[in-house]
């Protein structure tokens, strides 16, 4: 493992409740890398992110995701953990009864946030770093579903995390639109963060190449 590896697992097991998912899963990304996660509906993409993430439980194998043992990891560090991921999810999970800064706020809080005026500068400061500086006071159904993917992209940012989880991130999204959002993503890597993206969509694995993993037949394969 490099100082750079930022993801590593090896010889890991996934499994949904009692059923084995994936096996024997290695894994290794490092800081500043884009990788993709294709694969068939229920070949095991989501289940292999939410293990990162620490919302299935660890059985089997190794595994170390920014710098925390997830076998050994316990219940009161895992928002710790997901300090240091941000979590983008195709059907965005914005709180559609408040604006966009709120939205941000809620994540801040929950995360441990106290000081407002901090907390108005981060908001700020994410807003324009995905194009949105001045739309923070705007209510999320208010805006495209472009913009309210790149609300879900500045929240998942808000934290300074150092891996970028994104599910399906431009899955309900226009081809132009989803070209934005990847170039966005791309960004965020090239400033030194791990991003790893699930997708169906091929096409954008052509226009935007980057290193694959793929889900086929309980395995992860290159």
């Amino acid at each position: 493992m490099s100082l750079d590896t930022i993801i590593e697992l090896e010889n890991v097991a996934v499994f949904q409740r009692e059923i084995l998912v994936l096996s024997e899963v290695n894994i290794q990304v490092d800081k500043g890398e884009f990788v993709y996660l294709i694969g068939k509906t229920g070949s095991g993409k989501s289940s292999l992110m939410q293990t990162i993430y620490a919302d299935l439980p660890f059985k089997e194998g190794t595994g170390t995701v920014a710098g925390f043992n997830l076998k050994k990891i316990k219940n009161k560090e895992i928002p710790y953990l997901r300090r240091k991921l941000g979590i983008v999810f195709q059907d965005f999970q914005l709180l559609t009864d408040r604006s966009v800064a709120d939205n941000l706020h809620f994540v801040m809080k929950s995360t441990g946030w106290k000081d407002k005026k901090k907390m108005q500068e981060r908001t700020q400061d994410v807003l324009d770093k995905v194009g949105l500086g001045t739309k923070g006071f705007k209510m999320t159904h208010q805006l495209s579903g472009g913009e309210q993917q790149r609300v879900a992209i500045a929240r998942a940012l808000v934290n300074d995390p150092e891996i970028i989880l994104a599910d399906e991130p431009t899955g309900n999204l226009d081809p132009e639109t989803s070209h934005g959002i990847m170039n966005l993503l791309f960004d965020i890597s090239k400033n030194g963060r791990a991003v790893l993206m699930a997708t169906h969509n091929y096409s954008l694995i052509n226009e935007f190449p980057a290193r694959i993993l793929k889900c086929e037949n309980g395995k992860v394969v290159e």
